[in-house]
Protein backbone atom coordinates (compact mmCIF):
# COMPACT_ATOMS: atom_id res chain seq x y z
CA UNK A 1 0.00 0.00 0.00
CA UNK A 2 2.53 2.62 1.48
CA UNK A 3 4.43 2.12 -2.36
CA UNK A 4 2.65 0.97 -4.82
CA UNK A 5 -1.43 2.60 -4.11
CA UNK A 6 -2.50 5.73 -4.84
CA UNK A 7 -5.08 8.18 -3.22
CA UNK A 8 -7.76 10.40 -4.47
CA UNK A 9 -7.21 13.72 -2.52
CA UNK A 10 -10.37 15.33 -4.63
CA UNK A 11 -11.02 16.54 -8.01
CA UNK A 12 -9.82 19.27 -10.57
CA UNK A 13 -11.69 22.40 -12.19
CA UNK A 14 -13.05 19.80 -14.48
CA UNK A 15 -14.83 17.11 -12.06
CA UNK A 16 -11.95 15.02 -12.71
CA UNK A 17 -10.60 12.86 -9.52
CA UNK A 18 -7.03 13.52 -8.44
CA UNK A 19 -4.85 10.56 -7.39
CA UNK A 20 -1.44 11.08 -6.05
CA UNK A 21 0.57 7.83 -4.92
CA UNK A 22 0.05 7.00 -1.03
CA UNK A 23 3.72 7.56 -0.47
CA UNK A 24 3.73 11.21 -1.52
CA UNK A 25 0.89 12.40 0.75
CA UNK A 26 3.16 12.74 3.66
CA UNK A 27 6.59 12.47 4.62
CA UNK A 28 7.00 8.72 5.00
CA UNK A 29 10.32 6.46 5.48
CA UNK A 30 12.31 5.83 2.52
CA UNK A 31 12.26 2.00 2.94
CA UNK A 32 15.90 1.95 1.24
CA UNK A 33 17.06 3.71 4.43
CA UNK A 34 15.92 0.67 6.29
CA UNK A 35 18.18 -0.99 8.66
CA UNK A 36 17.28 -4.73 8.84
CA UNK A 37 18.34 -7.11 11.52
CA UNK A 38 16.72 -9.87 13.66
CA UNK A 39 16.65 -13.21 15.38
CA UNK A 40 15.90 -16.88 14.53
CA UNK A 41 16.20 -20.11 16.29
CA UNK A 42 17.66 -21.29 13.49
CA UNK A 43 21.15 -20.07 12.48
CA UNK A 44 21.81 -20.77 8.72
CA UNK A 45 22.30 -16.66 7.17
CA UNK A 46 20.25 -15.78 5.09
CA UNK A 47 21.63 -16.56 1.79
CA UNK A 48 21.46 -20.15 2.60
CA UNK A 49 18.11 -19.52 4.40
CA UNK A 50 16.84 -18.13 1.24
CA UNK A 51 18.27 -21.13 -0.64
CA UNK A 52 16.57 -23.15 1.42
CA UNK A 53 13.05 -21.51 1.33
CA UNK A 54 12.84 -21.89 -2.16
CA UNK A 55 10.91 -18.90 -2.35
CA UNK A 56 12.78 -16.70 -5.18
CA UNK A 57 13.34 -17.78 -8.38
CA UNK A 58 17.48 -19.49 -8.89
CA UNK A 59 18.71 -16.50 -10.99
CA UNK A 60 17.37 -14.33 -8.51
CA UNK A 61 18.60 -16.36 -5.63
CA UNK A 62 22.23 -16.10 -7.42
CA UNK A 63 22.31 -12.77 -7.58
CA UNK A 64 21.39 -12.38 -3.95
CA UNK A 65 23.56 -14.88 -2.28
CA UNK A 66 26.81 -12.53 -1.92
CA UNK A 67 24.78 -10.01 -0.53
CA UNK A 68 22.36 -11.86 1.85
CA UNK A 69 25.52 -14.89 3.29
CA UNK A 70 27.26 -12.75 5.59
CA UNK A 71 23.99 -11.85 7.23
CA UNK A 72 23.35 -14.09 10.20
CA UNK A 73 20.72 -13.81 12.59
CA UNK A 74 20.78 -13.41 16.28
CA UNK A 75 20.02 -16.20 18.74
CA UNK A 76 15.88 -16.45 19.10
CA UNK A 77 14.19 -18.02 22.02
CA UNK A 78 12.86 -21.58 21.74
CA UNK A 79 10.69 -22.80 24.00
CA UNK A 80 9.28 -26.28 22.65
CA UNK A 81 5.92 -26.16 24.50
CA UNK A 82 4.13 -23.20 22.34
CA UNK A 83 5.83 -24.14 18.50
CA UNK A 84 5.03 -27.17 16.65
CA UNK A 85 7.40 -30.24 17.54
CA UNK A 86 8.58 -30.19 13.89
CA UNK A 87 10.59 -27.21 14.71
CA UNK A 88 12.84 -28.85 17.00
CA UNK A 89 15.73 -30.10 14.18
CA UNK A 90 15.64 -25.60 13.09
CA UNK A 91 16.29 -24.69 16.85
CA UNK A 92 20.25 -24.56 16.71
CA UNK A 93 20.57 -20.55 17.13
CA UNK A 94 18.46 -20.01 20.84
CA UNK A 95 19.53 -17.97 23.83
CA UNK A 96 19.82 -19.83 27.21
CA UNK A 97 18.65 -19.29 30.54
CA UNK A 98 15.74 -18.37 32.30
CA UNK A 99 13.19 -15.96 31.07
CA UNK A 100 14.33 -13.26 32.83
CA UNK A 101 18.07 -13.97 31.55
CA UNK A 102 16.03 -14.06 27.85
CA UNK A 103 14.35 -10.79 28.31
CA UNK A 104 17.38 -8.96 29.42
CA UNK A 105 19.45 -10.38 25.90
CA UNK A 106 16.72 -9.72 24.00
CA UNK A 107 16.91 -6.04 25.32
CA UNK A 108 20.78 -5.97 25.06
CA UNK A 109 20.38 -6.88 21.58
CA UNK A 110 17.90 -3.85 20.86
CA UNK A 111 19.94 -1.35 22.65
CA UNK A 112 23.38 -2.38 20.44
CA UNK A 113 21.34 -3.05 17.32
CA UNK A 114 20.14 1.00 17.48
CA UNK A 115 23.60 1.81 18.85
CA UNK A 116 25.91 0.04 15.91
CA UNK A 117 23.78 1.63 13.64
CA UNK A 118 23.25 4.83 14.67
CA UNK A 119 19.51 4.29 14.23
CA UNK A 120 16.99 7.01 15.37
CA UNK A 121 14.73 4.19 16.39
CA UNK A 122 14.00 0.65 16.76
CA UNK A 123 10.84 -1.17 15.54
CA UNK A 124 10.28 -4.90 16.15
CA UNK A 125 8.38 -7.00 14.33
CA UNK A 126 7.20 -10.16 15.15
CA UNK A 127 7.28 -12.99 12.04
CA UNK A 128 8.24 -15.87 13.76
CA UNK A 129 6.12 -19.26 13.91
CA UNK A 130 2.53 -19.25 15.16
CA UNK A 131 2.65 -19.85 18.84
CA UNK A 132 -0.27 -21.65 20.82
CA UNK A 133 -2.33 -19.45 22.93
CA UNK A 134 -1.00 -18.35 26.31
CA UNK A 135 -3.74 -19.04 29.16
CA UNK A 136 -4.93 -16.20 30.76
CA UNK A 137 -4.93 -16.45 34.22
CA UNK A 138 -5.51 -13.99 37.40
CA UNK A 139 -2.33 -13.29 39.01
CA UNK A 140 0.08 -14.29 35.65
CA UNK A 141 -0.44 -12.10 32.86
CA UNK A 142 -3.56 -9.72 34.01
CA UNK A 143 -1.58 -6.99 34.97
CA UNK A 144 1.79 -5.45 34.13
CA UNK A 145 3.22 -6.34 37.80
CA UNK A 146 2.20 -9.38 37.45
CA UNK A 147 3.18 -9.97 33.47
CA UNK A 148 6.86 -8.57 34.71
CA UNK A 149 6.33 -11.33 38.00
CA UNK A 150 6.05 -13.87 36.09
CA UNK A 151 8.97 -13.56 33.97
CA UNK A 152 10.89 -13.08 36.79
CA UNK A 153 9.75 -16.68 38.42
CA UNK A 154 9.88 -18.32 34.90
CA UNK A 155 6.52 -19.14 34.48
CA UNK A 156 5.65 -21.56 31.63
CA UNK A 157 2.84 -19.35 30.49
CA UNK A 158 4.92 -16.72 29.11
CA UNK A 159 5.39 -17.00 25.87
CA UNK A 160 8.38 -16.59 23.73
CA UNK A 161 6.48 -13.52 21.55
CA UNK A 162 5.61 -12.07 25.23
CA UNK A 163 9.27 -11.86 25.96
CA UNK A 164 10.22 -9.95 22.66
CA UNK A 165 6.91 -7.52 22.90
CA UNK A 166 7.98 -6.81 26.51
CA UNK A 167 11.62 -6.17 25.71
CA UNK A 168 10.47 -4.09 23.19
CA UNK A 169 8.22 -1.92 25.28
CA UNK A 170 10.51 -1.32 28.13
CA UNK A 171 12.78 -0.43 25.52
CA UNK A 172 10.78 2.16 23.93
CA UNK A 173 10.22 0.58 20.75
CA UNK A 174 7.23 -0.19 19.34
CA UNK A 175 5.97 -4.05 18.89
CA UNK A 176 3.96 -5.24 16.07
CA UNK A 177 2.35 -9.35 16.25
CA UNK A 178 2.87 -10.75 12.55
CA UNK A 179 0.96 -14.07 13.90
CA UNK A 180 -2.32 -14.86 15.58
CA UNK A 181 -1.48 -16.36 18.72
CA UNK A 182 -2.51 -14.13 22.00
CA UNK A 183 0.65 -11.96 22.82
CA UNK A 184 -1.18 -9.48 23.83
CA UNK A 185 -2.02 -10.13 27.57
CA UNK A 186 -4.04 -7.43 29.39
CA UNK A 187 -0.53 -7.38 31.20
CA UNK A 188 1.53 -6.55 28.18
CA UNK A 189 -1.60 -4.18 27.36
CA UNK A 190 -1.63 -2.27 30.59
CA UNK A 191 2.86 -2.19 30.06
CA UNK A 192 2.81 -0.50 26.45
CA UNK A 193 0.43 2.30 28.05
CA UNK A 194 2.45 2.74 31.12
CA UNK A 195 5.36 3.46 28.52
CA UNK A 196 3.74 4.90 25.93
CA UNK A 197 4.58 2.41 23.57
CA UNK A 198 2.92 1.15 20.83
CA UNK A 199 1.72 -2.34 19.52
CA UNK A 200 -0.01 -3.54 17.23
CA UNK A 201 -1.44 -6.86 15.49
CA UNK A 202 -2.45 -9.42 14.83
CA UNK A 203 -1.55 -11.79 12.12
CA UNK A 204 -1.13 -10.81 8.90
CA UNK A 205 -3.52 -9.84 6.62
CA UNK A 206 -2.35 -10.72 2.67
CA UNK A 207 -4.65 -13.36 0.52
CA UNK A 208 -7.51 -15.46 1.96
CA UNK A 209 -8.89 -13.33 4.42
CA UNK A 210 -8.15 -10.14 2.44
CA UNK A 211 -10.47 -11.13 -0.26
CA UNK A 212 -13.09 -12.53 2.75
CA UNK A 213 -13.28 -9.33 4.34
CA UNK A 214 -14.11 -8.18 0.82
CA UNK A 215 -16.43 -10.05 -0.60
CA UNK A 216 -18.66 -10.85 2.43
CA UNK A 217 -18.74 -7.03 3.21
CA UNK A 218 -19.81 -6.88 -0.30
CA UNK A 219 -22.55 -9.53 0.02
CA UNK A 220 -24.27 -8.39 3.22
CA UNK A 221 -24.06 -4.73 1.98
CA UNK A 222 -26.17 -6.23 -0.78
CA UNK A 223 -28.57 -7.19 1.57
CA UNK A 224 -27.54 -11.10 0.53
CA UNK A 225 -26.96 -13.67 3.56
CA UNK A 226 -23.85 -15.36 3.85
CA UNK A 227 -25.25 -18.94 6.13
CA UNK A 228 -21.93 -20.84 4.69
CA UNK A 229 -18.21 -19.76 4.41
CA UNK A 230 -15.57 -22.48 3.92
CA UNK A 231 -11.96 -21.68 3.29
CA UNK A 232 -9.95 -24.15 2.80
CA UNK A 233 -6.06 -24.04 2.71
CA UNK A 234 -2.47 -25.94 1.94
CA UNK A 235 0.97 -24.59 1.75
CA UNK A 236 4.08 -26.40 1.99
CA UNK A 237 6.48 -24.01 3.74
CA UNK A 238 7.72 -23.78 7.14
CA UNK A 239 4.57 -21.49 8.34
CA UNK A 240 2.36 -24.70 6.93
CA UNK A 241 4.64 -27.22 9.05
CA UNK A 242 4.30 -25.59 11.99
CA UNK A 243 0.61 -25.19 11.79
CA UNK A 244 0.42 -28.63 11.20
CA UNK A 245 0.11 -29.55 15.15
CA UNK A 246 -3.12 -28.61 16.36
CA UNK A 247 -2.17 -25.90 19.15
CA UNK A 248 -0.68 -23.88 16.79
CA UNK A 249 -3.67 -24.21 14.14
CA UNK A 250 -6.03 -23.26 16.77
CA UNK A 251 -4.88 -20.20 16.82
CA UNK A 252 -4.74 -19.46 13.19
CA UNK A 253 -8.07 -20.85 13.14
CA UNK A 254 -9.29 -17.80 15.54
CA UNK A 255 -8.07 -15.02 14.10
CA UNK A 256 -9.13 -16.35 10.24
CA UNK A 257 -12.56 -16.95 11.41
CA UNK A 258 -13.45 -13.71 13.15
CA UNK A 259 -12.78 -11.64 9.86
CA UNK A 260 -16.57 -11.41 9.52
CA UNK A 261 -18.12 -10.79 12.69
CA UNK A 262 -18.12 -7.36 12.47
CA UNK A 263 -19.94 -7.58 9.01
CA UNK A 264 -22.53 -9.09 10.60
CA UNK A 265 -23.20 -7.71 13.39
CA UNK A 266 -23.92 -4.44 11.08
CA UNK A 267 -27.05 -5.99 9.63
CA UNK A 268 -30.01 -7.06 11.95
CA UNK A 269 -32.29 -7.45 8.95
CA UNK A 270 -29.96 -10.68 7.89
CA UNK A 271 -29.15 -11.93 11.20
CA UNK A 272 -30.41 -11.63 14.92
CA UNK A 273 -28.49 -11.33 17.66
CA UNK A 274 -27.70 -14.98 18.08
CA UNK A 275 -27.28 -15.97 14.35
CA UNK A 276 -23.45 -16.53 12.46
CA UNK A 277 -22.69 -18.42 9.42
CA UNK A 278 -21.35 -21.38 9.54
CA UNK A 279 -17.91 -20.50 9.25
CA UNK A 280 -15.03 -23.49 8.55
CA UNK A 281 -11.28 -22.86 8.06
CA UNK A 282 -8.91 -25.58 6.88
CA UNK A 283 -5.42 -25.39 6.57
CA UNK A 284 -3.12 -28.61 5.16
CA UNK A 285 0.19 -29.00 4.96
CA UNK A 286 1.74 -30.48 1.95
CA UNK A 287 5.09 -29.94 1.28
CA UNK A 288 5.75 -30.05 -2.52
CA UNK A 289 3.59 -26.83 -3.10
CA UNK A 290 6.23 -24.93 -0.94
CA UNK A 291 5.33 -21.42 -0.89
CA UNK A 292 3.22 -21.64 -3.28
CA UNK A 293 0.08 -21.46 -1.44
CA UNK A 294 -3.37 -22.62 -2.66
CA UNK A 295 -6.69 -21.37 -1.20
CA UNK A 296 -9.87 -22.10 -2.01
CA UNK A 297 -13.38 -20.72 -0.73
CA UNK A 298 -16.92 -21.41 -0.89
CA UNK A 299 -19.13 -18.40 -0.13
CA UNK A 300 -23.64 -20.06 0.64
CA UNK A 301 -25.69 -17.47 0.72
CA UNK A 302 -29.49 -17.28 0.80
CA UNK A 303 -31.37 -14.94 -1.45
CA UNK A 304 -34.62 -14.06 -3.21
CA UNK A 305 -37.48 -16.25 -2.62
CA UNK A 306 -35.66 -18.64 -0.70
CA UNK A 307 -32.62 -18.99 -3.60
CA UNK A 308 -29.30 -20.14 -3.11
CA UNK A 309 -26.31 -18.36 -4.22
CA UNK A 310 -22.89 -19.81 -4.21
CA UNK A 311 -19.45 -18.32 -4.89
CA UNK A 312 -16.25 -20.49 -5.36
CA UNK A 313 -13.03 -19.00 -5.35
CA UNK A 314 -9.32 -20.30 -6.01
CA UNK A 315 -6.49 -18.70 -5.21
CA UNK A 316 -3.21 -19.43 -5.92
CA UNK A 317 0.22 -17.56 -4.36
CA UNK A 318 3.16 -17.11 -3.16
CA UNK A 319 3.23 -16.91 0.34
CA UNK A 320 5.73 -15.27 1.61
CA UNK A 321 5.65 -12.61 -1.31
CA UNK A 322 2.25 -11.83 -0.50
CA UNK A 323 3.68 -11.04 2.95
CA UNK A 324 6.83 -9.26 2.88
CA UNK A 325 5.28 -5.92 1.40
CA UNK A 326 3.02 -6.13 4.58
CA UNK A 327 5.85 -6.44 6.51
CA UNK A 328 7.63 -3.25 5.07
CA UNK A 329 3.94 -1.46 5.38
CA UNK A 330 3.56 -1.81 8.82
CA UNK A 331 6.89 -0.70 9.47
CA UNK A 332 6.71 2.04 7.69
CA UNK A 333 2.96 3.55 8.90
CA UNK A 334 3.95 2.55 12.21
CA UNK A 335 6.66 4.96 12.14
CA UNK A 336 4.88 7.44 10.89
CA UNK A 337 2.22 7.09 12.88
CA UNK A 338 4.93 8.22 15.97
CA UNK A 339 5.08 11.26 14.97
CA UNK A 340 1.78 12.02 14.20
CA UNK A 341 0.25 14.14 17.69
CA UNK A 342 -3.69 15.06 17.34
CA UNK A 343 -5.38 17.88 19.47
CA UNK A 344 -9.36 18.56 18.40
CA UNK A 345 -10.58 21.70 17.33
CA UNK A 346 -12.13 24.20 20.22
CA UNK A 347 -10.16 22.54 22.96
CA UNK A 348 -7.72 25.01 23.92
CA UNK A 349 -6.61 23.59 26.69
CA UNK A 350 -5.45 20.34 25.50
CA UNK A 351 -2.23 19.09 24.43
CA UNK A 352 -1.43 17.42 21.50
CA UNK A 353 -1.73 13.68 22.33
CA UNK A 354 -0.31 10.93 20.31
CA UNK A 355 -2.53 7.85 19.21
CA UNK A 356 -3.58 5.69 21.84
CA UNK A 357 -0.90 2.49 22.90
CA UNK A 358 -2.71 0.34 21.02
CA UNK A 359 -2.32 1.11 17.11
CA UNK A 360 -5.64 0.19 15.61
CA UNK A 361 -4.83 2.25 12.40
CA UNK A 362 -3.02 -0.33 11.07
CA UNK A 363 -5.85 -2.54 11.26
CA UNK A 364 -5.83 -2.91 7.42
CA UNK A 365 -2.80 -5.08 7.40
CA UNK A 366 -4.09 -7.47 10.02
CA UNK A 367 -6.17 -10.49 10.08
CA UNK A 368 -7.39 -10.27 13.96
CA UNK A 369 -6.78 -6.35 14.75
CA UNK A 370 -5.92 -5.41 17.92
CA UNK A 371 -8.17 -2.12 19.22
CA UNK A 372 -8.34 -0.52 22.74
CA UNK A 373 -10.32 -1.66 25.23
CA UNK A 374 -14.05 -1.50 24.74
CA UNK A 375 -13.61 -0.46 21.18
CA UNK A 376 -15.34 -1.60 18.21
CA UNK A 377 -13.06 -4.18 15.63
CA UNK A 378 -13.51 -3.35 12.19
CA UNK A 379 -12.98 -5.93 9.47
CA UNK A 380 -14.36 -4.71 6.37
CA UNK A 381 -11.46 -3.69 4.17
CA UNK A 382 -12.76 -0.81 2.34
CA UNK A 383 -13.13 1.10 6.13
CA UNK A 384 -10.24 0.20 7.84
CA UNK A 385 -8.07 1.83 4.43
CA UNK A 386 -10.40 4.82 4.27
CA UNK A 387 -9.76 5.64 8.19
CA UNK A 388 -6.32 5.27 7.05
CA UNK A 389 -6.61 7.97 4.33
CA UNK A 390 -8.91 9.95 5.81
CA UNK A 391 -6.44 10.74 8.86
CA UNK A 392 -3.41 11.20 6.48
CA UNK A 393 -6.17 13.84 4.97
CA UNK A 394 -6.19 15.26 7.78
CA UNK A 395 -2.79 15.48 8.84
CA UNK A 396 -2.46 17.91 5.63
CA UNK A 397 -5.89 19.93 6.41
CA UNK A 398 -7.65 18.14 3.77
CA UNK A 399 -11.33 17.04 4.97
CA UNK A 400 -12.37 13.35 4.96
CA UNK A 401 -13.30 12.18 1.72
CA UNK A 402 -16.31 11.00 0.70
CA UNK A 403 -18.27 9.67 -2.75
CA UNK A 404 -21.73 12.09 -2.85
CA UNK A 405 -20.25 13.80 -6.08
CA UNK A 406 -22.93 16.28 -6.17
CA UNK A 407 -21.25 18.03 -8.56
CA UNK A 408 -22.46 15.33 -11.23
CA UNK A 409 -25.68 15.14 -9.28
CA UNK A 410 -26.62 18.23 -8.84
CA UNK A 411 -28.04 20.72 -12.15
CA UNK A 412 -26.77 23.88 -10.83
CA UNK A 413 -23.15 22.69 -10.03
CA UNK A 414 -22.98 20.61 -13.30
CA UNK A 415 -23.84 23.68 -15.44
CA UNK A 416 -20.89 25.52 -13.65
CA UNK A 417 -18.56 22.81 -14.40
CA UNK A 418 -19.71 22.65 -18.42
CA UNK A 419 -18.87 26.06 -18.92
CA UNK A 420 -14.98 25.42 -18.18
CA UNK A 421 -13.27 24.42 -20.96
CA UNK A 422 -11.56 21.67 -20.89
CA UNK A 423 -7.71 21.52 -22.67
Amino acid sequence: MSQASTVRIGTNEFGDSVHIPFSSMLPMLDPNSLVIGGWDISALNLGDAMRRAQVLEYDLQEKLYPLMNNMVPMPSIYNADFIASNQKDRADNIIPGTKQEQLEVIRKNIRDFKASNGLDKVIVLWTANTERFCENEVGINDTADNMLKSISINHAEVSPSSIFAIASILEGCSYINGSPQNTFTKGILELAEIHSTFIAGDDFKSGQTKMKSVLVDFLISAGIKPVSIVSYNHLGNNDGKNLSEDKQFKSKEISKSNVVDDMIASNSILYNDTETPDHTVVIKYVPYVGDSKRAMDEYTSEIFMNGKNTIVMHNTCEDSLLATPIILDLIILCELCERITIKFEGQNDSKYERFHSVLSLLSYFLKAPLVPPSCPVVNALAAQRQCIVNVFRACIGLPPDNFMCLEHRVPQLMISKSILPKN
